[in-house]
Order: structure tokens, then C-alpha cells, then sequence
């Protein structure tokens, strides 16, 4: 059978096809595409000409196994639509692609028994090092500790998870809870709920202290009928908030633990005719940019997380480069931001 025929036949083409019909060896035509300089010209032009014909595409994971590296980062994020983890993966591709690494992104849409699944498909495909953070679902590690054991590089960011000892990129989150708190009891704010994320995860746990610690700080009691364990998306704000005006709980604030949850909230609200922030004011953590286009616009923190998709990736670099090094935790700084959906009209006398 002769190369058109296989081509025809959309077998795919190897070396050895492009071999026997220029009559060369098979390590001739690796030679000649490679570029080596004991081919002669003529060779080579004759090996590219029909591997461009023809499409040839080399085997990399047959390159990988003999180069051991496949120059590839895995990541795995739990939505890939939501904003902050899109604007982390640019941060990732950025400084992958200008070390020569490739990128592939899976997404474990928030699920466990997912999350295992392609964290094995990654390990399978030989990638150097993993980057990840986890779905809200997680409580289990084993499937990480796989890649540590190998010892291929694993760095977590954002969604911290416990219980497992590697790299780890993070914001202060304790610190910009304890702020965003604070604000809301300057405010005049005293009956404060919060509404928390899946309390598995060290972000919801470290945010959640945050905002215990600023009440304990201005002698205001922490009262659990006020916290809601909500979670990330706008439907469960939705449903909490629901929920919590049924049961006739009525807070003068609303610190919510990202601003997904934040902007159910306010929908959730105005839906039922409460004001905000005069009624009800509202905070969330992360700034989004629909932050900036509801209605009023909303109080929260920043979470630089480019930025942090960029150090997760140099953390993942640097532990390839130097196998069995020190675990790396890098924790960035937040930045409150005050918008109308706070700023009282009836300031009460500000705290000192």
C-alpha cells in the first residue's frame, strides 16, 4: 500500500511510511526533520514536502516517553466560565507558554467523582506538573497524592485544600473578611449575616473567621442564626436568602463569601422590595465585573487573580526544574473596594 493509499484511507502517516516511499531509513527521515546536519539538503526537502502533503504529525507521546517530558501543565478548575478561574488560567497560559510549556485545562464542574476522573486522564498523559483547585465537593485527596508520589509538581491555588502537604498559592482571605467586616460595622452595621462557601474548603473556613474575629473586635456577639453555609453559586444565594427571610431573620448587612453569591442576594432583595443598602446592605469577595453593573454597585475585595494564576504557574515551573525541593505557599494581598451597595444614609457615629 503506498502512502496516498493510507492517507486516502485516513490511516494516520508515520515515519515509516514516509520512509518506504522515499526509500530511506526510518531514522533518516526523524534525522531530516529534525534538521540534523548529516542529512543533505535535498533529503530534507524531500522528507518535509511529504510530510506537508500528507500532514504528518509526530507521535509526542512517543517523544515524551524517550525525552521524559512532555513540556505540558495540567490544570483542572472547577468552572471554567466563572471569571475569576478564567482570568487564573490566563495567568497560568501566560507564564506556561513563555517558559515553552504547553497547557491543558479540565474542568471538574464542581464534582468529586469528576475531578478524579480527569486528574487520572492528566496523570495518563504524562504532563510535567498539575495545577489545581478544587471543587467544592472534595474532602478526599487521594487521587493528588498519586502525582506527589510520582514526584510530578502540584500546586493548589485559590480552593486550598487540608489534609495534604504541596504547594499552594492563595489570598490573605482571613484578612480581607476581617476588612470587609469591619467596613460594614463602621457603617453602623450590627446584625451581620454571612453567607459562606462550602466549609470543607479553607477559603470558607478562613473568610468565615475573618468575619467572626472583626465582630469579636467591636464586642458584637457572633450569632449562628446568621450564618448561612450558601456555597459559590448564584441559585443556592438565591435559595439562602429565601430561606432566611422566611425565617424571619432580618439583618442589617450581608457579607457574602464571592460575588456570585453576593449579586443572588441583592436579585433575591430587590425581588422582594427591600432596599439596599438602606434596608439591607450587601457584600461580596472577589470583584467581578458584574460587581460594577448591578444595581447599586457592589462592596467588595479584590482577588488579583491573574496574578495568582501567574505564581501558581511559577511555583509549577520552578519544582520541575529542581525536583524535591521545599513546598512553595505564596499568599497575595486583597484590596476592600467601597460601592454604593454599603454606604448608608444614615450613618451611625463612626466607630473609633
Amino acid at each position: 500500500m503506498s502512502i496516498e493509499d493510507s492517507y486516502n484511507k485516513n490511516k494516520e502517516i508515520t515515519l515509516i511510511d514516509i520512509a518506504k516511499e522515499l526509500n530511506v531509513s526510518k531514522s533518516t527521515v526523524s534525522r531530516a526533520l529534525q534538521d540534523h546536519h548529516s542529512i543533505s539538503g535535498a533529503t530534507k526537502d524531500a522528507v518535509r514536502k511529504l510530510a506537508e502533503k500528507y500532514h504528518y504529525q509526530p507521535n509526542a507521546i512517543a517523544a515524551s516517553l524517550f525525552k521524559k517530558s512532555t513540556k505540558t501543565i495540567g490544570v483542572i478548575v472547577p468552572i471554567l466560565s466563572h471569571y475569576f478561574f478564567s482570568t487564573a488560567i490566563a495567568g497560568i497560559e501566560e507564564v506556561a507558554y513563555n517558559a515553552g510549556y504547553k497547557v491543558i485545562i479540565c474542568q471538574s464542574n464542581e464534582s468529586y467523582e469528576r475531578e478524579v476522573i480527569v486528574s487520572k486522564t492528566l496523570l495518563s498523559a504524562k504532563v510535567d506538573g498539575l495545577i489545581v483547585s478544587v471543587s467544592k465537593e472534595t474532602i478526599n485527596m487521594d487521587h493528588f497524592s498519586t502525582f506527589i508520589s510520582k514526584n510530578i509538581p502540584l500546586v493548589f491555588f485559590d480552593r486550598l485544600p487540608a489534609g495534604i502537604k504541596t504547594n499552594m498559592v492563595s489570598v490573605d482571605d482571613y484578612d480581607g473578611a476581617f476588612k470587609m467586616v469591619e467596613h460594614l460595622i463602621r457603617q453602623g452595621c450590627k446584625k451581620i449575616a454571612h453567607f459562606t462557601g462550602p466549609l470543607n474548603i479553607a477559603l470558607s473556613q478562613n473568610r468565615l473567621q475573618g468575619y467572626k474575629d472583626a465582630l469579636s473586635k467591636y464586642d458584637i456577639a457572633i450569632d449562628d442564626a446568621l450564618i448561612y453555609e450558601c456555597g459559590f453559586e448564584r441559585s443556592q444565594a438565591i435559595a439562602s436568602t429565601e430561606k432566611m427571610l422566611a425565617d424571619g431573620i432580618s439583618p442589617d448587612a450581608i457579607f457574602a463569601v464571592c460575588d456570585p453569591v453576593a449579586i443572588g442576594i441583592m436579585l433575591t432583595l430587590k425581588q422582594k422590595g427591600i432596599n439596599i443598602p438602606d434596608d439591607i446592605a450587601v457584600a461580596g469577595f472577589n470583584d467581578d465585573p458584574t460587581a460594577t453593573v448591578i444595581d447599586p454597585p457592589l462592596t467588595t475585595v479584590i482577588q488579583p487573580a491573574f496574578e495568582i494564576g501567574a505564581a501558581a504557574a511559577e511555583i509549577c515551573l520552578k519544582q520541575i526544574a529542581r525536583p524535591g525541593s521545599k513546598y512553595i505557599k505564596k499568599i497575595l494581598k486583597t484590596e476592600l473596594i467601597v460601592r454604593r451597595s454599603t454606604i448608608k444614609k444614615k450613618l451611625a457615629k463612626p466607630l473609633v
